[in-house]
């Protein structure tokens, strides 16, 4: 129980892989029993409408949800350690910001180039410890800037990965891995508000926005000391809103809002292609030689011996390092279909029903939603070869039995109706005996959605006969999962709760970074 409940703290929300339709083409049971007692798992009951709740009210109502379920609070329960312990919770978390490029929600699918790299350490640490089934998870823990280290250091994360310059002042602080990246400068961009300037020193005086926990603030603190040894005026610094990345502020220079703003080289020479406005200073130069890398605690030789080893094949300038840079960087094409907001218009839209059928069934919504992910990428026009349909991946049979008798699913909203009443039969048919905890009875639900009921319950059956605890998912029957079926189930559920905390996290950086962009007026 201790490890699951560490590791139901790391390891929500799913890392988005296909599934196995052929578990949906079990039909229910015609003779079953649908009077039972079902678990409340949301906090809200159904009403019969959908709660008019703004997107984040709704987060925080699933934030205070998962703290009543599971009596464990996200943004605490920390704990530190070296790799060693990271291995024993079966988890490594990243701290990462909300930004594209780096990491990012595209119609609902994690991406980016940190959320790719670290996928690929995740393979690189199982491989290392020869684990096949029962892996340690890489997940992902979006924050504002100025959280990275201060979470890092207050063990609400591992390894801290945004593109953080290594600088003096953070080596203070935590370690660095080896360096990812090439040599990095820190350029002035202007935009067409910008007055005429020719070195730095015509700063003198102006106003210059940048955040307080950025390596640009740094290097103008050091430029304010060299101005003032000239007798000249200081610039004029001003703190932007941790939540506001560095495409955030050009795109204020490009509009004219600002005059300019201080990013480092290579996201200047990326956005200009999108921000026709911005004009590139590669003669004023506030850094040099800067390194990109990844920081963790102090006193971690074990983290830095495997991350360092890992840097050394996927670092810029690897095979496996410029393939990333290449699709996240020189192919910029994802910039546009990202900002473009009709895709996750229509996530959000399916969203709202999950959040209607999750309520009137006890399930919380991000959760279904993100098993919905996991069958068909919220795909209503997704068919498999079995028959199944859409959203949910259902059978025709199966949402035409008694105990579903959702005709339609051809449609959206009765597809995910469908699927959740299902998920919602097997729950209580199958796994409300009373010794299991309701967010357990969940987790079986979920494997035997992928499984089927009978063979989960032979799962359940097959732990106690070995000494396992045949009421708890995590390290106890997932084990037995493991050895008669192999990964896909375990992954399944796994997967689903990766994805439900990184979305639930992510969510609430997106919609802080909106926020603050309406306020700085670029939304």
């Amino acid at each position: 129980m201790q490890l699951f409940n560490r590791l139901f703290v790391s390891i929500l929300f799913f890392a988005l892989v296909a599934c196995d339709e052929s578990i949906i083409s079990q039909s229910v049971s015609s003779s079953a029993d649908t009077q039972r007692n079902r678990p409340e798992i949301s906090a809200t009951a159904f009403s019969g409408e959908t709660p008019a709740l703004s997107e984040s009210e709704r987060l925080e109502k699933t934030l205070s949800e998962i703290k009543e379920q599971a009596g464990i609070n996200l943004f605490a329960d920390p704990w530190t350690g070296d790799l060693d312990v990271m291995v024993e919770h079966r988890v490594i978390r990243v701290l990462t910001v909300y930004d594209l490029g780096t990491y990012y929600l595209d119609a609902g699918q994690e991406k980016g180039i940190t959320y790719e790299w670290f996928k690929q350490f995740e393979d690189f640490i199982n491989q290392r410890l020869e684990r096949k089934h029962l892996r340690v998870h890489v997940v992902f823990a979006p924050v504002a800037r100025d959280q990275l280290i201060p979470a890092l250091l207050s063990g609400r994360g591992d390894i801290a990965a945004a593109g953080l310059t290594i600088t003096a002042e953070r080596e203070k602080l935590v370690d660095f891995g080896d360096p990812v990246s090439r040599e990095v400068s820190e350029l002035l961009i202007t935009g067409p508000s910008a007055p005429p300037i020719n070195t730095v020193e015509d700063l003198a005086g102006q106003r210059i926005y940048v955040r307080a926990s950025s390596s640009y603030r740094a290097s103008l603190d050091a430029l304010n000391v060299q101005l003032k040894e000239k007798g000249l005026d200081a610039i004029v610094i001003e703190d932007a809103p941790e939540q506001l990345e560095d495409a955030d502020i050009l795109e204020m220079v490009n509009a004219g809002l600002l005059e300019w703003a201080i990013v480092d080289d290579y996201k200047a020479r990326l956005w200009t292609s999108i921000f026709e406005g911005l004009t590139v200073r590669e003669d004023l130069v506030f850094r040099t030689g800067g390194r990109i890398g990844a920081a963790f605690r102090k006193d971690s030789p074990l983290l830095a011996e495997a991350l360092n080893e890992f840097v050394k094949t996927h670092k810029e300038g690897t095979l496996q390092g410029n393939m990333l840079i290449n699709r996240y960087l020189k192919n910029f094409d994802w910039a546009q279909n990202v900002l473009a907001t009709d895709e996750y218009k229509r996530f959000q839209d399916v969203v709202d029903i999950f959040l209607k059928y999750g309520n009137q069934y006890g399930f919380d919504y991000l959760m279904v939603a993100a098993q919905g992910y996991q069958e068909s990428r919220l795909d209503q026009n997704a068919r498999s070869g079995a028959g199944a349909i859409g959203v949910m991946q259902m059978l025709p049979s199966t949402a035409a039995d008694t105990n579903v008798d959702i005709p339609d699913i051809t449609k959206v909203d009765p597809n995910i109706h469908a699927g959740i009443k299902y998920l919602d039969f097997i729950r209580g048919r199958y796994f409300s005996d009373p010794e299991v905890d309701s967010f357990n009875q969940t987790l079986f639900a979920f494997a035997a959605y992928n499984a089927g009921p009978a063979r989960v319950r032979k799962l359940r059956d097959m732990a106690a006969q070995q000494g396992y605890d045949p009421d708890v998912w995590f390290d106890n029957v997932e084990v037995m999962a493991a050895r008669d079926i192999g990964s896909e189930t375990v992954q399944y559920v796994a997967n689903i709760l990766k994805y439900y905390f990184s979305y639930s996290l992510a969510t609430k950086q997106q919609l802080d970074r909106q926020q603050k962009r309406k306020e700085a007026g670029i939304e």
